[in-house]
């Protein structure tokens, strides 16, 4: 079989579930929009602001990483910038090869400069059309779907649910919540989780990135959560390899035993509960030690319900296809494993099940037949 190539991926159909509007800024567009608003950069020239981004996340830390997106979103406080880098976005990612993305974004990191809540989502519904009419008129379809995040740290959760649903035939597919995990535990957010069940709404959570299994727990049974943002800590509740006191192989080795799930870990898979993984924003946070020893290789064997994703392109310096291509230099995947976790993300994507099988049928499959020997 021939080596897929990085240009090879590239052409293929993707599914995005897990992206962050304000960590996918083109460094000349926070240039220009920094210029426009009067924001002080580390770094000018917009090669090396590019750079600057993906050294200063590169910490091993959470709270560090986080700190990049004051550049950002200092920027992106005005209609005409929002638009932008909305519209910007959608176009990255169809040139990219993302048919579907789930982008999101906290409406109220976005009110500095005098912008409502409701006006913050117009002006990225609009900027979210416009790329995506500029990327099919160069025959390149996208489906874009927003997600409305509230700050896990403050106290507008039930006022950014109020709002998602508000927007839920209007572009927003679904509600998560986001920041530092430690101290800032999901159930504090209970009332709009309760409030979004009640609406029949969707919802992911960050959970199981910087902190562990406790914060896995309180998503999913506490919460209600469809999927887990990251989740990459799920493996904590895996035992993986355990030698079989005493058993020896014809070689005279130790055999040894099949991984063993914990009670949480395997009611994740089997529930079928969609893990939104980011290998390289892993490796930057700390959450895992490198792509090749990442989790997702054996949540992958085990059979969970694996999906890939950029998490903050910028921040990683990656793509889509960069993060697939990694995968397929560390595992040794090839089109059929791709195309598992291109399928993984559409199933469990926020938007109607007729769509997601549109999607899934005419696009998707059509497309890896032609790759897979």
């Amino acid at each position: 079989m021939a080596a897929i190539t990085a240009e090879d991926i590239v052409k293929a159909p993707k599914a995005l579930l897990h992206d962050h509007l304000d960590g996918g800024l083109r460094p000349g567009t926070i240039v220009d929009l920094a210029g426009a608003v009067g924001h002080e950069l580390p770094e000018r020239d917009p090669v090396r602001l590019g750079e600057w981004f993906v050294a200063a996340a590169d910490s091993g830390s959470l709270e560090r990483y986080l700190e990049t997106f004051e550049h950002t979103v200092a920027v992106m406080q005005t209609e005409e910038g929002l638009h932008r880098v909305a519209r910007e976005c959608a176009e990255d990612l169809a040139a990219d090869g993302v048919v579907y993305a789930e982008v999101r974004f906290a409406p109220e990191q976005h009110l500095e400069r005098g912008l409502n809540l409701d006006q913050v989502v117009e002006a990225v519904r609009a900027g979210f059309a416009a790329g995506s009419a500029e990327a099919a008129a160069q025959g390149r379809r996208i489906r874009v779907g927003i997600l409305l995040t509230a700050m896990r740290h403050a106290a507008r959760s039930q006022e950014i649910a109020e709002l998602a649903v508000r927007f839920r035939d209007a572009g927003v597919v679904g509600f998560d919540i986001a920041g530092a995990e430690a101290g800032y535990p999901p159930t504090r957010h209970l009332d709009a989780f309760e409030y979004l069940q009640r609406e029949n709404f969707h919802f992911t959570i960050h959970a199981g990135e910087a902190f562990g299994l406790p914060s896995i727990w309180q998503a999913i049974q506490w919460c209600g959560a469809d999927r887990l943002g990251h989740g990459v800590r799920i493996v904590d509740d895996i035992n993986g390899g355990v030698p079989h006191p005493g058993a020896v192989t014809a070689t005279g080795g130790t055999e040894s035993a099949p991984p063993l799930l914990g009670r949480l870990a395997a009611y994740v898979r089997d529930k079928r509960i969609p893990l939104e993984l980011c290998p390289s924003s892993n490796v930057q946070t700390g959450a895992a030690p490198s792509i090749a020893e990442h989790p997702i290789g054996l949540l992958h064997d085990l059979r969970f319900r694996v999906t890939v994703n950029t998490d903050n392109r910028l921040m990683s310096g990656t793509s889509m296809s960069r993060e697939m291509a990694l995968l397929v230099e560390a595992f040794g995947w090839g089109w059929a494993e791709l195309q598992w976790l291109t399928i993984n993300a559409m199933k469990s994507a926020f938007i109607p099940y007729d769509e997601r099988l549109t999607i899934i049928n005419e696009v998707i499959k059509p497309a890896y037949a032609k790759l897979i020997p």
